[in-house]
Formats: structure tokens, C-alpha cells, sequence
């Protein structure tokens, strides 16, 4: 499996030029919990960094710093961890893990952003991939008993 396979393609973004109350603004109303921070090149949205709300609060908040003082560039992680969309997941999720991140964008040959994969994509995975695997193993139990009377 891919990382393009399961990334959510509906990706939440936002200029870098942004102010921190706009794009914590928009993380509430898009119900997410961070946005990729974005610039046009070659008339597509190339990834430049990510902004979570944990870096809101510890960046920001915490540091008792005016949410309108402060743009997306100056909070954002700039060193961004990318997939391509057709690397291998399992690969990607070492990946994920070594660099300590739980999102990270999915990129296109080109660099386009094409999705975002999250911890919690993979989690959703597994537990359909487990729920099936449970479902085969009820299925087989009723065979036998059907089998066995």
C-alpha cells in the first residue's frame, strides 16, 4: 500500500503570510488540528512547512504572545517532513516515526501537495483491516459449527 492510497486528500492550508488568529480561526471552523502552510509555484500549492495547534499554544499562548503579532511563517515547522504519494506506507510510517511527526504532507513527483497522512489515517486502517480479520475468524467459527453440527 501506498501513502497516496489512504493520505486524506482534503487538505486545510493557508499562506505563510497568514496571521496566527486566521489560521487558528480556520483550524476551528475546518475542525482540524493543524494546516499546511502553502505557496503557488507553477500553478500548484507546493508545501513550505506545517502549523499545528500544539505550536500555537506552545509557540504562541504559552509565550504570551499576541495572536495577531505573529504570522503562520514566524510559528509554522519549516522543516517539513514530506511523502511522496507513491512511496511505501509502511516505509513512510518509520519515517513518520524516526522524524517524530504524526502528519505529514503527501507530495506528487513534482512536488505538489496532493494529501496529508496523519497518525490517525493509519489507526483508521488498522482497525478496518482488524475488524475484517475478526469478521473471518467469526465466519470460519460458524462454518465449523455448521460443519461439525
Amino acid at each position: 500500500m501506498k501513502a497516496g492510497d489512504i493520505c486524506n486528500q482534503h487538505v486545510v492550508t493557508v499562506s505563510p503570510d497568514e496571521s496566527i488568529r486566521a489560521a487558528a480561526e480556520l483550524m476551528r471552523q475546518r475542525h482540524v488540528g493543524d494546516v499546511v502552510v502553502v505557496e503557488r509555484s507553477g500553478g500548484y500549492l507546493a508545501p513550505l512547512g506545517i502549523l499545528t495547534d500544539r505550536d500555537i499554544v506552545v509557540e504562541v499562548v504559552a509565550e504570551n504572545v499576541g495572536l495577531d503579532e505573529v504570522t503562520v511563517r514566524d510559528t509554522m515547522t519549516d522543516q517539513l517532513v514530506t511523502a511522496n504519494e507513491d512511496d511505501d506506507l509502511l516505509a513512510t510510517l518509520v519515517k513518520m516515526r524516526e522524524k517524530g511527526v504524526r502528519r505529514l504532507p503527501v507530495v506528487d513527483s513534482k512536488g505538489q501537495l496532493v494529501g496529508i497522512l496523519t497518525a490517525d489515517d493509519v489507526i483508521g486502517l488498522v482497525a478496518r483491516e482488524l475488524a475484517e480479520v475478526w469478521a473471518l475468524i467469526v465466519r470460519q467459527q460458524g462454518r465449523e459449527m455448521e460443519l461439525r453440527g
